[in-house]
């Protein structure tokens, strides 16, 4: 992995800790088919003593098109806490999101997760799955989306887009896990055109504890 002159959106910076705003549309860290202009190529420019951090640092990952706040470890020290803070689930991190359809006012989602057996790019809730919690909570609601805050306390690839979706409010924007969409149908044909329209799905890491 080698830096590269991209924007860095910052938040925070000390001798242990990075926190950064990735923008929707940046890939964290380079593999198959995404081998450059990741944010982890962004650190390395902009921090090149991360090269000697494993995994220059990363030690939780947002998805491309999903927003938010997210940490990198600056020293091996951090990076082993961080690491157990992850494990033990003693690190939080909170999310916006917008679904379709009407949700409670507070729910948990409590339902394994593993990849899916025969669409292998997908997540699936499976029975014999890893253990996966979800927590949310209503912010704002219309006629037919919601606005929830979701806590992970697991940190499974696409554990909220598939855990919403399980229950039937799957996210505005997702090209993947869309199945049901609640209401979609009674929308007026504006709405469903500017919903048809989200450019990504709706979701934004807001908080990390």
């Amino acid at each position: 992995w080698a830096g590269q002159p991209l924007d860095l959106e910052t938040l925070y910076v000390d001798d242990d800790l990075i926190i950064v705003n990735k923008p929707a549309g940046i890939v964290v860290h380079p593999g198959h088919g995404n081998p450059s202009s990741t944010l982890v190529n962004a650190l390395l420019h902009h921090y090149p003593e991360l090269d000697a951090i494993p995994r220059a640092g990363i030690v939780h990952r947002l998805d491309k098109e999903t927003s938010g706040v997210l940490a990198v470890a600056r020293s091996a020290k951090a990076h082993q806490r961080l690491i157990a803070q992850l494990k033990d689930r003693s690190m939080g991190r909170q999310y916006w999101a917008l679904v379709f359809g009407r949700t409670r006012p507070v729910g948990t989602i409590d339902a394994p997760m593993d990849r899916h057996r025969i669409q292998r790019t997908k997540m699936a809730v499976m029975l014999q799955g890893k253990p996966a919690v979800t927590h949310y909570r209503t912010l704002h609601q219309t006629e037919h989306l919601s606005a929830v805050e979701v806590r992970l306390e697991t940190g499974r690839t696409h554990q909220i887009r598939v855990h919403m979706t399980y229950i039937g409010h799957p996210l505005v924007g997702d090209p993947v896990y869309k199945a049901g969409r609640p209401g979609f149908g009674t929308m007026l044909a504006a709405a469903r055109h500017r919903v048809e329209g989200f450019p990504r799905q709706a979701l934004h890491a807001e908080m990390l504890r």
